[in-house]
């Protein structure tokens, strides 16, 4: 077992989880904690000496997690990459943005390091990546949440949220616009265009579903290698509704593998 250190940027629900998890891993040992910087003192004096609080990546950073959002790409990880930080992400919704991947792209090579785009709280993104390479025909992509798990985004401007009695659609589109209008709930369809058909090639179908407890992900895929379909219930975090258990699963997971002798 290899040893491994890690500065995690961000500590909302997600980051604050994966900590929570690491700790009592012995080969992973998260060095530095990245936050606004108005937030640094208050955290500090929350976590101890155990760890280094500060507002900004380390120098001595040779690989970095982002669970803080999607400013964080820009504001974190493009210069982190630059410097030849290894640097994972779970913001990909963020790469909706126009360009926004290609900086990336450009940014790893210039610091000659690489970037990992993590699964998150979706499945069947290895099968998907692998089929891509023989060609898709389509991907769609449909993500039900319960009314909660859509406040705070533009579904409230559609609906009731609090009076639902029935399933209803509040977006369907592309995966571009699902994870530029709701860049909390759409991680999974911009992490499902980038392994499969791209952005504006990718459909994908969000409803607020007041029948449902849980944060459901369904994929359908067809191509020369042949069909898919995934369908996952995924349970949300408490903290955050609107995030599943299965991306901090998905962080915990990448980092365990970075320690062990045998992947998978």
């Amino acid at each position: 077992m290899r040893s491994q250190q890690l500065t995690l940027i961000g500590f909302g629900a997600i980051g604050r989880a994966v900590y929570q998890r690491m700790q009592a891993h012995p080969a992973v040992q998260i060095t530095h904690i990245v936050v606004s910087e108005h937030k640094v003192a208050a955290l500090q004096a929350e976590l101890g000496p155990a760890v280094t609080v500060t507002h900004q990546v380390p120098q001595s950073a040779t690989l970095a997690l982002e669970c803080a959002g999607h400013t964080a790409l820009t504001g974190h990880i493009l210069p982190a990459l630059q410097r030849g930080v290894e640097c994972a992400v779970l913001s990909i919704g963020a790469l909706s943005a126009p360009g926004l991947t290609e900086q990336l792209q450009a940014a790893a090579e210039q610091g000659k390091t690489q970037l990992h785009l993590l699964a998150g709280a979706i499945g069947g993104i290895d099968a998907l990546a692998a089929a891509r390479q023989a060609g898709l025909d389509s991907v769609t992509y449909i993500g039900r949440k319960p009314p909660a798990g859509w406040r705070g985004t533009p579904a409230e401007k559609q609906v009731n949220l609090d009076t639902l009695t029935q399933p209803t659609v509040i977006l369907e589109s592309t995966a571009r616009e699902a994870a530029s209008l709701y860049p909390k709930n759409a991680n999974v369809a911009a992490t499902l265009s980038l392994a499969g058909l791209g952005l504006d090639r990718t459909r994908v179908r969000l409803i607020a579903d007041p029948t449902v407890q849980e944060n459901i992900h369904e994929v359908e895929a067809h191509g020369a290698f042949g069909s898919m379909s995934v369908r996952l219930n995924g349970k949300p975090l408490p903290e955050n509704p609107k995030t599943s258990a299965l991306t901090v699963l998905s962080a915990v997971r990448f980092l365990l593998n970075r320690t062990a002798s045998v992947t998978i």
